[in-house]
């Protein structure tokens, strides 16, 4: 469909024309031999816009965060939030991967706390198994992009450290988390032992995601990334559209942000819905209409050239990124009203 707004991620974006510029001149070598410039290039960009010692660059975020819990001893335990998407959806990979299991903490918001996160951690037992780290989510994806404090982040990591425990960092969206607080990535990324930031959500670039951490854990993440299949060759062609997106993609997440709050405030006029209000580029819907559920409504919409997803049986998700400008967004809230009337 030509004329399509898809805000069904913003991992939808198609490279734009100085992207694939990018993408067509990189300088490319073997990284599975060490020797792509250009993968380099980006792992050491990232290592140091999140103040660590090294990076490693992934095919995908499952991925990085699965090689992340599998620097953990084995058959020990995680604490994460309880609607993280490590939890809900990276399809049973922490048992399946990183031989270790989950313990969710539930919130009211999808925002960790420290108060929950004490009663959660187990002692060495020989009895029982025993927490070795917290994970974190910055943004929060199923809660509507919302951002994790930084002060919350340094309060757990206090207490991890009383504990002995690893922190690893779902930073998917953290670009926005950043741009929104005005907070460097590199604090954000100081609570945390590990590290992982997408690069096709909210940046726009076709595939990837990085790991960043001390020196010695990103050499072993590339004997994991490995074993898991995700080295690459010629990669340095995907490492370029990181490259060009941190350059000239990051600067105008705030762009994002502001739509973001106009569609949320112009479907907060659409009778029969709720709208969370946005802290980034999410946005949540909740339907309130007795026989409506999410499939219909997102059906409705598609109907009328607008791309949206089902989250829950009654809420559905709309993520703005740099495809979709002001008039997609007004088009996007008009086909939704009119979805709503049937």
């Amino acid at each position: 469909m030509t004329n399509f707004v898809d805000l069904r991620s913003d991992t939808v974006t198609r490279p734009t024309a100085g992207m694939r510029e990018a993408i067509a001149g990189a300088v490319v070598g073997d990284d599975v031999l060490g020797d792509d410039p250009t993968v380099k290039e980006l792992e050491a960009r990232i290592a140091a816009i999140l103040g660590k010692e090294a990076a490693v660059f992934m095919p995908s975020g499952i991925m990085a965060n699965q090689t992340a819990l599998a620097l953990l001893p084995p058959a020990t335990e995680v604490i994460c939030e309880g609607a993280g998407h490590i939890y809900d959806w990276e399809n049973g990979a922490p048992a399946f991967i990183a031989a270790v299991q989950l313990h969710p903490v539930a919130t009211s918001d999808g925002l960790m706390h420290e108060d929950l996160v004490r009663p959660a951690i187990r002692a060495k037992s020989p009895y029982q198994v025993w927490t070795s780290a917290i994970e974190l989510e910055n943004t929060h994806n199923g809660a509507g992009g919302r951002i994790l404090p930084l002060e919350r982040m340094q309060a757990i990591r206090a207490l991890a450290d009383e504990h002995g425990l690893r922190i690893h960092l779902d930073g998917a969206r953290l670009w926005h988390a950043s741009e929104a607080t005005g907070v460097p990535e590199k604090e954000f990324a100081a609570c945390a032992d590990t590290v992982m930031v997408a690069l096709s959500k909210g940046l726009g670039c076709p595939v990837g995601s990085v790991l960043a951490g001390t020196a010695p854990d990103m050499l072993r993440a590339r004997g994991i990334r490995r074993r898991l299949g995700g080295s690459m060759r010629q990669s340095g062609i995907l490492a370029a559209a990181g490259l060009y997106a941190l350059a000239h993609h990051r600067q105008r997440l705030g762009e994002d942000h502001r739509r973001a709050r106009l569609f949320a405030e112009l479907l907060s006029k659409v009778p029969g819905l709720r709208v969370i209000p946005p802290d980034t580029n999410i946005i949540m819907i909740d339907i309130l209409v007795a026989g409506l559920d999410a499939p219909e409504l997102v059906r409705r919409v598609g109907q009328r050239g607008v791309g949206i997803v089902s989250f829950t049986r009654t809420r559905v998700r709309a993520v703005t990124h740099l495809d979709v400008d002001d008039a997609g967004i007004e088009t996007a809230a008009q086909a939704i009203e009119a979805a709503m009337l049937g």
